[in-house]
């Protein structure tokens, strides 16, 4: 037999809201973001979220889990405490639009201003390129805020 939790999830828009309590069954292997989809499912189909790819890459379930900002889809109920409510909530860095949905039009007026990548001709004579390992590095960074 599944385990059950609570989950207290913050339900709103711009103008306000608050928490909304939900029991519902936990499995072995479940992540945050599958909870909230059987709470979707089986007791709140108006609850907004957001997610994408479900492999930890997009950010799109980004959410505050309790008090801190975390993936969704890569924070594993095994390893919260189960014992007390799940809090759940949209990111305090984004405006709010509804339940755990924010907007995030700010990432793609950014994303608007990075230059293309064009790809340059082949360093080495073999036709491979060549990176300078502190670049790989740089890089790396800024997938780290996904995470």
């Amino acid at each position: 037999m599944a385990q059950k939790a609570m989950f207290r999830i913050w339900r709103g828009d711009a103008e306000g809201g608050a928490f909304q309590d939900y029991m519902t069954p936990v499995d072995e292997g479940m992540v945050v973001l599958d909870a909230v989809h059987r709470i979707q499912a089986h007791q709140a189909p108006d609850l907004a979220v957001r997610w994408n790819c479900k492999a930890g890459k997009c950010g799109s379930c980004s959410a505050e889990i309790n008090g801190m900002p975390k993936l969704m889809c890569m924070t594993r109920l095994s390893d919260l405490p189960l014992d007390r409510p799940v809090t759940v909530e949209p990111m305090h860095a984004f405006p709010r639009l509804k339940d755990l949905v924010t907007d995030v039009s700010w990432n793609f007026r950014v994303k608007k201003g990075i230059k293309p990548f064009k790809p340059r001709p082949p360093d080495a004579p073999d036709g491979t390129w060549r990176i300078a390992q502190k670049d790989v590095d740089r890089v790396q960074e800024f997938r780290k805020c996904i995470e």
